[in-house]
């Protein structure tokens, strides 16, 4: 999914900066733990986000790394004279609550215990500017 979001900040030699968004819907894994991961990426360059990615021991790090990865090709679509990710800077990165499935687990003396299994929708936004640069 790619998305149209203006940057703020931008100086202006940069009058057209790429902006391109890859979103991952009811993935999961638990926001606070897929936050986790998000928090290690946001701010810096898109190839040394995938290189932390790649590595990274969280579950969720496989996803976010597809994501980052589809976020960059969208950028190349967008932009054809974008050669790598190295050009390109992670803006945004967000983690919201996606739907929770609500199970019942048998406890003792016939009760019911509620089981809360929660996703997530996971959004990242590369552009080839940095975000909060300096005129």
């Amino acid at each position: 999914m790619i998305g149209e979001l203006p940057v703020a900040n931008k100086s202006a030699s940069d009058s057209q900066a790429v902006v391109a968004r890859a979103v991952l819907r009811d993935i999961r894994h638990t926001p606070q733990k897929a936050r986790r991961v998000v928090d290690l990426i946001r701010g810096s360059r898109a190839d040394q986000a995938l290189a932390v990615l790649k590595f990274a021991p969280q579950a969720a790090g496989h996803d976010v790394y597809n994501l980052l990865a589809s976020a960059v090709a969208n950028a190349k679509q967008k932009n054809p004279a974008i050669r790598d990710a190295s050009e390109l800077w992670v803006i945004e990165a967000l983690v919201d609550e996606g739907t929770t499935m609500k199970r019942f687990r048998p406890r003792a003396q016939g009760r019911g215990f509620r089981i809360l299994k929660r996703s997530s929708h996971i959004t990242v936004t590369v552009s080839d500017v940095k975000k909060g640069a300096t005129k």
